[in-house]
């Protein structure tokens, strides 16, 4: 362990740096407060003992300068008989403890360096303890976070799943209901899904509904929600967003669908990928979530049985 010993008497200095290397400590030594707080600041010491009095910076300056550039470090002050209220000072400002002058044994300061050695190691042991505490609690959270969060997405697509787009939609109804907002649904079937399937494999479907995802993404703003809602189905939740508006955002994503280069989409009886849409909005459409979702799936089940490749947003 590091120890610095501070005081301008050569001599007394002399003593005890060799009285605390013979036990076995780092010892380097200062002839000022202000020699020793450079040296400290160069290289941090556990523990450093200095006289009260010297001359320019005092003891208790240089305690106070320590404990401001590291409050672990315990520091031992030396003083004389008849500066004892000094040395209690000191103590109050921070000292570990004090030695007094003459020394009755040179097993009084090994004793005492000693003491202040195993303080300065247990504080270091518990500030590591902590700081391993604190990564465990950030890595438990950090777990936490992952495991909550694949908790409500779709382990194919990363979309929401289900239950959480049940949960978004009853929110948000209230929220619209409360501040008097419009609030759309957008209803989404992927066209002859399961004859895609059939000819080109589950793994291509499943390529095929994941870029499918990454369209809705790319093509809503940052407030809106995208689920899969079952299968090949997916739904969008548009808050603050009337009728017509949801109509212009799921007529584009219906064409950038159609325009996407997907894996043997010319097999497909459109000649290419397609999905059909019905759009319903709060509150012209239902006085509740579960009224616009069912208005919601009526419009598309216009949509497939109207041809597919469309969007309904009226019956």
């Amino acid at each position: 362990m590091h120890l610095l010993v501070v005081d301008d008497e050569e001599t007394l200095r002399s003593v005890v740096s060799q009285v605390l290397s013979a036990d076995g400590f780092l010892v380097a030594e200062a002839a000022s407060g202000e020699e020793a707080l450079e040296a400290f600041r160069a290289e941090s010491h556990s523990v450093v003992i200095t006289d009260i009095r010297m001359g320019g910076m005092s003891g208790i300056e240089l305690l106070t300068a320590i404990k401001q550039h590291n409050p672990d470090t315990q520091v031992v002050i030396m003083t004389s008989h008849a500066s004892l209220d000094s040395a209690l000072t000191a103590l109050r400002a921070g000292a570990y403890d004090y030695l007094v002058k003459p020394f009755e044994s040179l097993d009084l300061i090994s004793a005492v360096a000693g003491r202040a050695a195993e303080k300065a190691r247990l504080v270091a042991q518990n500030r590591e303890l902590l700081e391993k505490l604190k990564r465990a609690n950030e890595d438990l959270q950090e777990a936490n976070n992952i495991l909550q969060e694949m908790a409500i997405r779709d382990g194919l697509t990363s979309l929401y799943n289900h239950r959480h787009f049940q949960e978004a939609l009853a929110l948000e109804f209230c929220r619209s209901k409360r501040y008097g907002k419009q609030c759309s649904v957008i209803f989404i079937d992927v066209d002859n899904f399961k004859m895609y399937n059939d000819t080109h494999g589950h793994p291509e479907g499943d390529r095929l509904l994941k870029t499918l995802s990454e369209i809705m993404m790319k093509h809503l703003r940052n407030t809106d929600l995208a689920a899969r809602y079952g299968g090949e189905e997916f739904v969008l939740v548009l808050p603050e967003t009337a009728k017509e508006s949801a109509i212009r955002i799921a007529e584009g994503l219906r064409v950038k669908v159609e325009n996407q280069p997907f894996h043997g989409r010319e097999t497909q009886p459109l000649g290419s990928v397609t999905i059909s849409i019905g759009v319903a909005s709060y509150p012209e459409d239902g006085a509740d979530a579960p009224a616009v979702m069912a208005y919601a799936d009526q419009l598309l089940y216009k949509a497939k049985h109207g041809g597919r490749n469309m969007v309904v947003g009226y019956t």
